[in-house]
């Protein structure tokens, strides 16, 4: 890990090269951003009711049951969509108000997925989210074989391709597997560009740099609602995204603007590769790279030295996490604090529904969202990431037993404020998660590791509409479960280790060696690794002494 450190300082540390490709990044996060938050509006529910159908009407009853066109039929919100002929019962039609969100037409109308056939709206979010989950785990593990650009180039032709798709499909089972691969292909691009931003920053710059990305995500959730009503329809709206998308390939895919993690290159030994990478950032920061000092030597010098030892590339299987000593657990940890933060959200926000207006909870989560991020950012670098991310557990498990236990009890004003107290701390629980468990796990299985926990997010998040498929039987059970996660993460936080101010650990080795740091300043420094022996602590810390 010391000499992959020493490498990138030799290439001009954190200089201008790097800092511009970092801030470059965040603009992706705004199409990311869109693609994510646009379930909310294509699955909206439009009042609806039964109508009959003008064209199946005899002309003796069509004005008795029809308004007649005029000023007022002309300023209705309703919008009468009739069956092709022959019509299901013969003479049934439906009509729709106008969804508040501005989409005039939308997958519900499209198919009338109403009464009976409502269920298949939770289970399109559903298949989408599932798409999010298994992209995460399954392209997470390909960013570590394959590299950081390579599947962020190639989930974006395949997230262009499909979004044109979905704008042209014609059946709805057709939509549903459209909806899974496209959200498996937006999950690799987010995951390879929030790896390849995170490798490019510094330890002191990692926290800013990622939730700033954060904060261009929430502003591309509050574009979506513009951008729905300014198209009106739900396959212009799949379009618009696609050539989003396209435009991103289209810059983006230069590797000027998106090279290769020389930080991924260096820990998997494909030192020729990394050299043209870090040759260029040092030009770029006005550092000679063959120019050597008394206390650095030059950057072809050290990779010079790092090239002896590794003539071959090294790759790991996710498979060599089981292995690991104590990452393994850290990993685990942060996929329960992730899972909790996904899907206890779901009960903070059906609190809401009764108390605010129809969509305000879309713009008060993108809002509380915002806040959390500026609240990690002003605390996670100050009081380090374990703290805080114990703070944001125990908020979100008292709010949500809060609710729990009081529900019937305490009056609207005080369950507003504990559901926007716990929806906030469950939105900083999950950023931070995905941060702390990017900064433990090894650069040679970050993109498994990370992959895992976001997928534990997506997981979370899936249980919503899973139940809400059954006619949300299970909601109260699910709330329990959640709630008593949260508690159990609650505990189990304490053992994460803290990795603020510390650099990226390179091997496993390295991650394994990452030690538990006392929770208050006033305790002993001295700390022994959990779960261990005592003869095998001894020796870790011994190891580590000497790096």
């Amino acid at each position: 890990m010391e000499q992959e450190a020493r490498v990138l300082r030799a290439a001009g540390g954190f200089g201008r090269a790097r800092r511009l490709l970092a801030a470059a990044s965040w603009v992706p996060c705004v199409v990311l951003g869109l693609a994510l938050s646009s379930e909310v509006l294509l699955i909206a529910q439009p009042a609806n009711r039964c109508r009959p159908d003008p064209a199946l009407l005899p002309p003796a009853l069509l004005d008795a049951a029809i308004p007649r066109l005029g000023p007022t039929r002309v300023r209705s919100p309703c919008l009468l969509l009739r069956y092709p002929a022959p019509a299901p019962n013969g003479t049934r039609g439906w009509l729709y108000a106008l969804p508040a969100a501005g989409l005039l037409r939308i997958p519900v109308t499209q198919w009338n997925l109403v009464c009976g056939d409502s269920w298949k709206v939770p289970l399109e979010q559903l298949s989408h989210l599932l798409g999010w989950l298994l992209g995460c785990v399954i392209l997470g593990a390909c960013c570590d074989r394959f590299g950081r650009r390579a599947v962020f180039v190639a989930s974006l032709v395949l997230s262009t391709g499909l979004g044109a798709g979905e704008a042209l499909v014609t059946s709805f089972p057709t939509l549903l597997v459209l909806r899974l691969v496209h959200g498996g292909t937006l999950a690799g691009a987010l995951l390879a560009l929030y790896l390849a931003r995170l490798e490019l920053c510094d330890p002191p710059h990692r926290l800013a740099f990622s939730m700033g990305a954060g904060l261009f995500s929430v502003a591309g959730t509050l574009l979506l609602p513009g951008l729905a009503a300014l198209v009106q329809d739900w396959r212009l709206l799949h379009g618009l995204g696609a050539l989003m998308s396209g435009l991103l390939l289209l810059f983006w895919g230069f590797p000027a603007v998106f090279p290769e993690s020389p930080c991924w290159l260096l820990a998997t030994g494909q030192v020729a590769r990394a050299r043209q990478i870090l040759w260029h950032f040092a030009e770029a920061s006005g550092v000679d790279p063959e120019d050597s000092s008394l206390e650095e030597n030059s950057l072809v010098t050290e990779l010079a030295m790092l090239s002896a030892g590794s003539p071959q590339p090294r790759y790991h299987s996710p498979l060599g996490l089981l292995h690991t000593r104590v990452t393994w657990r850290n990993g685990l940890i942060l996929s329960f604090s992730a899972l909790v933060g996904g899907g206890i959200r779901a009960s903070f926000l059906r609190s809401l529904a009764p108390q605010v207006l129809t969509y305000l909870p879309y713009f008060l989560e993108a809002g509380l969202e915002a806040a959390a991020l500026v609240f990690l950012l002003l605390t996670a670098d100050r009081w380090g990431r374990r703290p805080i991310l114990l703070l944001g557990t125990m908020a979100t498990g008292l709010a949500s037993l809060l609710l729990l236990a009081g529900a019937q009890y305490l009056p609207g004003w005080t369950m507003l404020s504990v559901s926007v107290l716990g929806l906030l701390a469950s939105q900083a629980v999950s950023a931070l998660s995905s941060l702390f468990a990017a900064e433990v796990f090894p650069t040679v299985m970050r993109g498994a590791g990370l992959g895992l926990v976001l997928g534990a997010g997506f997981l979370g998040r899936a249980a919503d509409p899973l139940d809400a498929v059954h006619g949300r039987r299970g909601f109260f059970l699910q709330h329990v479960v959640f709630t008593s996660l949260a508690v159990l993460t609650l505990l189990c936080v304490l053992l994460l280790p803290e990795s603020r101010s510390r650099g990226l650990p390179q091997s496993l080795q390295d991650a394994d060696r990452l030690r538990r740091s006392p929770l208050l300043r006033g305790c002993s420094r001295q700390d022994h690794l959990p779960l261990l022996s005592a003869s095998d602590a001894c020796r870790a810390g011994h190891t580590l002494q000497q790096h």
